[in-house]
């Protein structure tokens, strides 16, 4: 039996149907090994766990952490926490026009904290008020917290991140590469 038909036959019977082909199509291609959007891997993993205190600035702090520690391919796993102040890109620009940036001074929860770390991050924060009201976008910095910033940051050690302008978006975008020899993190 084919890969195809192997997967077809695993999933089938879990309920997978055809009234989302798209995601059928992707648990596919990742059950047979076959992804789009995969360039480099797997890799091992290092995983870093910090706290930052009231006052500190979490991108900053984290770009600190990265080049302390002298990591290639960072990201972060997971955040919890709050800040007093944050400065957000919000969505739905494009290379020629910009998107709207706001401050926020008030005291607001994390609810996420997601991206890549290298030189020129790209990170995405989801933020809550004291209503429930979530506000989210690329977190540009001036994340001041409030209480406790709860961070965990993973290093892939087989791989380097660095971002290459991408003509389609406009934007530098990531690129995802097999580490060099001369290039190894201190894990």
């Amino acid at each position: 039996m084919s890969e195809w038909a192997s997967a077809v036959a695993f999933f089938w019977p879990l309920g997978v149907t055809m009234k989302n082909p798209l995601y059928c199509l992707g648990v596919l291609l990742l059950v047979c090994g076959v992804s789009p959007y995969l360039q480099e891997g797997p890799s091992p993993l290092s995983t870093y766990a910090l706290r930052l205190g009231p006052g500190e600035e979490i991108v900053s702090s984290l770009f600190k952490f990265v080049q302390e520690k002298k990591l290639i391919a960072p990201f972060v796993i997971t955040c919890v926490g709050s800040v007093t102040k944050a400065t957000l890109r919000l969505a739905n620009s494009d290379a020629l026009n910009n998107n709207e940036i706001i401050n926020l001074k008030e005291r607001l929860e994390i609810v996420s904290l997601v991206g890549t770390l290298n030189k020129d991050a790209h990170l995405h924060i989801s933020l809550s008020d004291k209503d429930g009201k979530t506000i989210g976008g690329h977190a540009i910095g001036d994340l001041e917290v409030f209480t406790t910033a709860e961070i965990v940051i993973g290093e892939l050690s087989n791989l380097e991140f660095t971002r290459e302008m991408d003509e389609r978006t406009g934007y530098p975008e990531l690129v995802i590469k097999p580490r060099s020899e001369g290039n190894v993190s201190n894990i």
